[in-house]
Order: C-alpha cells, then structure tokens, then sequence
C-alpha cells in the first residue's frame, strides 16, 4: 500500500458558525478557529477540514456560494484566511476546504448574468421552459420561476442554490480557476459537496417516487466520472493534495469507479441509514446489528474508508447509536474504539470528541434549518401528526450538529460573549471542553489517547480487515499489518455481552486490563493478538 498523508492523520470537521465566535457576534469566526488550533493540535489532529467560509447570503449556512474566491464578512477577511492556513502549516494540521460546485447561489455573478442572457454566462446553468416531475433534497420541486429570464431553473436542492451546467465546458473551466486560488493558497485538498450529482444525463421527467423522483438522470451518471477524471489531470496531479466526495446514494462498485482517477475516497451513507428506511425522516428502531453490517460491507469492498458518524447534516452520535442518557461516557467512548479502528481515515466533527449531544429543543420555533422547515411543512401538508412531525425534526434534524461548541459550564458555553446564531444545549454545564480537559477518565482524553495510539501504529494505519465476531450488538474484528495483530470488539448495548475474544488489553472504554469473555455495557476495548 503507498503511502498517502491522508491515510495516516485523523481529520477534525469544523462548521466555522458554530466552532468559536472571536468577536461577540454570536457567530463563530476564522480567528475563533485560530484561537483553538493548539487545543486540536494537542488532541492529535493532522487534517482541518472547513466547512464554507466562502461569501455567502446563508440560505443554507454557506453552502450556497455567491463567490468563490471572497470570505464571507461574518466569518473575517481574506487575510484571516491566509493567518489560519500559516499557522496551521506551522503546526503540521493540513487545511482542506469545502468544494460546492453542483450549485451556486443565486446571488452568485455568474446566475445573475445567466437570467440575463449574458455571454458567456447564458448557459452556466440549467434551465427550462417547462418544469419535469423532479422533487429535490429539500423536498417539494426542483424548479423554479425566474420572472427576468422567463424561463425555469434547476435546483435539487434550495431555491437560492441553482445547479451549475456541466453540459457546458466554460463551467468546468471556470471551476478548475477556483480549484487552483485555493491550492495555490496553501490548502491541501477539498471535500466535495454532493458530488456524485453533478451531471445530468437528461432532463425527462422521472419516474414515480416517494422522494427524489428523477434521481435516474443523475446520481453517479458516467459523466460525472468524465469531469472528476479532466479535474484530477488538470489540477489535482499538480498538487500534494487529496479529495473526499460526499456520494449521495452510492454503492460500493460505484465508490470504487470514483475513486479510480478522479476522487481519493468518498463518504458513503449506507451505514448512516441504518435507523430509517430509505431516507432519513421516515425513522425506524436503531439496532446496533443493521450499523455492524453495512460498516462491515464497506470495509470488505473498498480499498480504503472514509470513516465517519457525524457531521454538519448527521444527527449527534451518542444519542443516535448509543445511550446518551444512561451511558454518555461510555457509548461515546466505545463509538470513538469503533471510528479510529476501522480501516479507513477517521473523520472526527466538531464536539464529537467531548460527546456533544442532540440539541434539547422544545418547537420548531427554535430551528434555524431550511431543510428542516422544508421537511416539516411537507409533513403537515400530508397530515403527519404534530407528535410525529417533531420526532422526525428532534431526532434528524441537521441543527442536532451545528448547535454551538461547549467549550466550558459558563453562559452560552464559552462560545460566544454575544447571542449565539443558534441556541446552546442546556447540558453544556456537566458537557464541555474545559470540565472533560481536567478529567483524566473523560470522553476528550480518551479521544487524545486513542488518536495518539493510531498515529503510533502501523497496523491501524496500514492494516488489512477480517471479520472476527458479530453478534446483534457486538462487533469484532482484526487488523493486520506486516506480521502484527490487533484485535477490537465493541458492544453496543446496555447489558453485558459475553464474545469469544480474549487477550491484553491496549485501550478499554472501561479502564479495565483485561477482558474475560465479557463486556460490559457500552464497552469496546482493542486486543493485542
């Protein structure tokens, strides 16, 4: 196996509005970020990943671009940008940007010359005299009305984010520029937004379906693969760089074609929708077996793993596949065994490591989501109850993420000295950074410890997978590396579960040295074999 730096460092995600608010805004900022840097270097982490810091009017918190190459006024200026990436290079932690480029804002130069009919922006997006039948991500449908074109445009998404036209080449071109602003800047790569999306093969209506109808023109489509192969030729191979593609409904076979010549390795859903059926909102019973067998898949068909379980659009995992409320400590340290052990590259977000939970909102008066406003009016309209509509918005909702990061017990959490953006957990006062810093036996220095052992070890870094044990909630499985063994086993349940590995223990979730064929609730431990 060469040796990449991506494969070797953990990733930290950060989702700048809510990480550190520098300023008394109640928003966090780029200075927030550099103001934390030594706490993630000291944490072990080797790659910042950032979500959109770009300029922005935050219909969907950034996602939406209105300029590429500009920073958006709440988060700092350009020359804050370029502090974060030298201080970062002075630490060692690689800086990697957010890549959306299936869509920009409607505010962007480019759309509002393209309803226009300026040269040569007419066609940089996709539009239509007549709608087809597709409803979009957000839900409702994937068109809208522009009075001063008079003519429809595509958006699977929001509204305010149009979809670019990769039918024609000045859009690739014009990617490929602010591609290299950045790699010139210093950044070492970018995660790629919904990218298995961009191409649409036709524009036909689709056929019937409860959601995503019309996804058959244009999930995973060979041209996709044609524009991710032209952008690694001419920008990537000329860069240290690495890419991850966030892959909306891919399968393995897929993953591999696009991680051949165009992306390094891609997020993959499937073990994320293993607590409802098909989509997120249609919730069904977590069992720790449906997790287990579609890490397992993964782990068997890919080559390599981008390893994940939250992040800006996922629900908190401690209250999603543990038990935040009768085990924290110990379901947030046993995910932790399970997401720096598998074969892969962990991908840590932001108050993960101190095992930050869902929020504790009480009405959708205090959700800030677009999708989750969306969602829920789309609910209403059916008839969903009003009981049920608010489970669906309290356990999916991408809020559940992004409220504020609990630094410390104090008002607003130590993140901001201002109103925050979005209201902070009431539990920050026994969950948060400076209580857990001063707590040998807490969930961060169990996540320093655990990362400060993978980045020692060869075998985690390098090591193959073999299935040793499953069970409907145990999990067991070896690496192995040049002649040396490790074994893992997690339980993910509150009762005690007898397995059939033994052996002296590296790293337990309960600070025990060794295990006797039995773990306890929540614990999952690392074996030498």
């Amino acid at each position: 196996m060469a040796r990449n730096w991506w494969k070797e460092r953990v990733v930290y995600q950060i989702y700048p509005r809510s990480f550190c608010d520098s300023n008394g805004d109640g928003i966090g900022d780029i200075q927030g970020i550099i103001q934390k840097l030594d706490v993630l270097k000291e944490l072990g982490i080797g790659i910042l990943w950032l979500s959109p810091v770009y300029r922005s009017p935050n219909r969907d918190n950034g996602y939406d671009i209105s300029d590429y190459c500009e920073i958006n006024p709440e988060f700092g200026t350009m020359e804050d940008m370029d502090e974060l990436i030298e201080k970062a290079k002075r630490l060692d932690i690689k800086l990697v940007m957010d890549l959306v480029i299936n869509h920009t804002s409607f505010e962007h130069e480019w759309f509002q010359r393209s309803r226009k009919r300026e040269e040569p922006y007419t066609d940089y997006y996709i539009w239509k005299d007549k709608p087809n039948n597709w409803t979009g991500f957000f839900g409702g449908t994937t068109w809208t009305y522009d009075e001063q074109r008079k003519q429809y445009y595509l958006h699977l998404f929001d509204e305010g984010q149009p979809d670019l036209n990769y039918n024609n080449p000045k859009v690739l071109q014009s990617v490929k520029a602010v591609m290299r602003f950045w790699l010139d800047k210093g950044v070492s790569g970018f995660r790629c937004d919904v990218i298995n999306v961009l191409y649409k093969s036709s524009l036909k209506n689709g056929f019937p379906s409860p959601a995503l109808c019309g996804r058959e023109h244009y999930i995973s489509k060979k041209g996709t693969l044609k524009i991710l192969h032209e952008l690694r030729r001419d920008v990537l191979s000329e860069y240290d760089c690495f890419t991850v593609g966030e892959t909306v409904m891919v399968k393995p076979r897929q993953a591999r074609k696009l991680c051949t010549d165009a992306l390094d390795m891609v997020f993959a859903f499937e073990h994320m929708e293993t607590d409802c059926f098909f989509i997120k909102w249609f919730l069904r019973k977590f069992k720790p077996e449906r997790l287990f067998r579609a890490l397992l898949k993964w782990q068997k068909k890919m080559p390599w793993n981008a390893v994940y379980f939250e992040n800006h659009d996922q629900p908190r995992s401690v209250s999603r596949f543990g038990d935040d409320k009768n085990f924290h400590k110990e379901s947030a340290k046993a995910l932790a065994v399970l997401l720096l052990t598998l074969k892969g590259t962990p991908y840590v977000y932001q108050g993960e490591e101190i095992g930050m939970t869902n929020f504790d909102y009480e009405s959708m008066d205090e959700i800030r989501d677009v999708e989750s406003k969306n969602v829920y009016e789309i609910a209403k309209r059916f008839r969903f109850s009003e009981e049920y509509r608010w489970r669906m918005i309290r356990l999916k909702s991408r809020d559940n993420a992004r409220t504020p990061m609990q630094w410390n017990a104090q008002e607003n959490a130590g993140f901001s000295s201002g109103e925050p953006w979005l209201k902070v957990n009431k539990n920050h006062g026994s969950i948060n950074f400076e209580s857990e810093y001063n707590d040998p036996d807490s969930v961060w220095h169990f996540y320093k410890k655990l990362i400060e052992f993978r980045n020692g070890s060869e075998v985690l870094k390098r090591g193959s997978f073999r299935l040793s044990y499953l069970s409907p909630d145990v999990f067991a499985f070896e690496r192995a590396y040049d002649g040396k063994k490790l074994g893992v086993i997690v339980n993910l349940s509150g009762k005690k579960k007898k397995v059939p590995c033994v052996g002296f223990t590296v790293l337990s979730t309960h600070g025990r040295a060794q295990i006797d064929c039995e773990l306890e609730p929540y614990e999952a431990a690392i074996l030498r074999r």
